[in-house]
């Protein structure tokens, strides 16, 4: 069975460890460094990107993520983990692992009256669209040629992005029923 560590440290991390263990995964809170070994993937839940970050900072984690990962841990970033993992995010010096080749713009489409849901087409999961929820969502602003988009809003704003054994997207599939986006992941560990 497939162990995948959910980090715990502020968010929305019990609602991915139950969308993971609904496809039948071991899901774990992680919230020392430590219990990392083992997990054979990490997701980085939305939430609020600034308290993940300093969290992370005082806990440890910005010194060993960045190792594991570019050792080849797949690691998943929704919203505020998408924050995370860009190497730059427009109009903030918040600490990140700034593992990815993006620049991401926090709060893109407004505040939290402005959240929205749409059915989204993200081919890598199949023809039937998947209904997507953007809270204070961010966006990609640019990107590198390694990172290959997955998904794109009808303005064209990039909101899920794959980089090797990275995913990221700006929405939050644990928050509803459809798990194709925390299968896709789980295959990529």
């Amino acid at each position: 069975m497939k162990r995948i560590g959910v980090l715990a440290l502020q968010g929305a991390f019990v609602e991915h460890i139950a969308s993971l263990e609904r496809i039948g995964v071991e899901a774990m809170p992680v919230r020392l460094p430590g219990q990392l070994d083992g997990v054979e993937g990490l997701i980085l839940p939305g939430g609020e990107s600034t308290t993940i970050g300093k969290l992370m900072v005082i806990y440890g984690f910005d010194k060993c993520l960045g190792g594991l990962v570019l050792e080849g841990m797949p690691v998943y970033g929704t919203c505020a983990g998408m924050i995370l993992l860009a190497r730059e995010v427009e109009g903030t010096n918040q600490p990140l692992l700034g593992l990815m080749n993006l620049a991401v713009k926090r709060n893109a489409f407004g505040r939290q009256v402005d959240s929205f849901e749409l059915n989204l087409a993200i081919p890598v999961l199949g023809e039937q669209p998947f209904h997507a929820v953007f809270i204070r969502a961010p966006a990609v602003r640019s990107f590198g040629p390694e990172v290959c988009v997955l998904a794109t809003l009808p303005g064209g704003e990039a909101v899920a992005a794959r980089q090797g054994n990275m995913l990221v997207t700006a929405f939050h599939p644990e928050l509803t029923s459809d798990t194709r986006v925390h299968e896709y992941f789980v295959r990529m560990t």
